[in-house]
């Protein structure tokens, strides 16, 4: 007889376990995050506008200006495109360069406002990560109960053969 161990559900970062049961905490747990993401994406955004505005001040010329603000937008797109797809696929749903957080890296470092932003508006939508999470663990979940069932449904099917 084997005594299989029920599926524990993964712990996501500033949620825990809450976002099992979504209870009291959970909703309280996603505003905080909610609020938290946005401010941090509004002084990011804020940062960003300084440094574009040291590259004006510097009179460099509008091609690099534009060149700057232009690379800036698309970094920030591919951030937030990144960070959408890893919250609500997980991170087997990337493909291509976007899975190599190498060759990335400096793009997500430099569109981190819209990473950041992504993260927000995933947060109003559920726990940031919680559908891939709660997606396994049903999976996981199941799995234990077709296991756990397999054996009952051995010994009845022995049971009324011997009949």
């Amino acid at each position: 007889m084997s005594t299989s161990i029920a599926p524990a559900p993964e712990s996501i970062r500033w949620f825990g376990t809450t976002w099992v049961d979504r209870g009291s905490d959970y909703w309280l747990r996603r505003l905080a995050v909610s609020v938290g993401a946005l401010v941090a994406a509004v002084a990011g955004a804020f940062l960003m506008r300084l440094a574009v505005q040291g590259v004006i001040l510097a009179k460099t010329g509008g091609f690099v200006e534009l060149l700057l603000i232009v690379a800036i937008a698309v970094c920030s797109c591919v951030a937030a495109i990144r960070t959408w797809t890893v919250l609500g696929q997980g991170k087997e749903a990337l493909s291509g360069w976007m899975k190599d957080e190498k060759s990335i890296g400096v793009m997500l470092i430099v569109g981190f406002v819209g990473s950041l932003v992504a993260y927000f508006v995933r947060s109003l939508i559920e726990a940031p990560g919680e559908g891939v999470q709660r997606a396994q663990y049903e999976l996981a979940a199941a799995a234990h109960a077709r296991r756990k069932a397999a054996p009952k449904q051995a010994k009845a099917r022995a049971g009324k053969r011997r009949r």
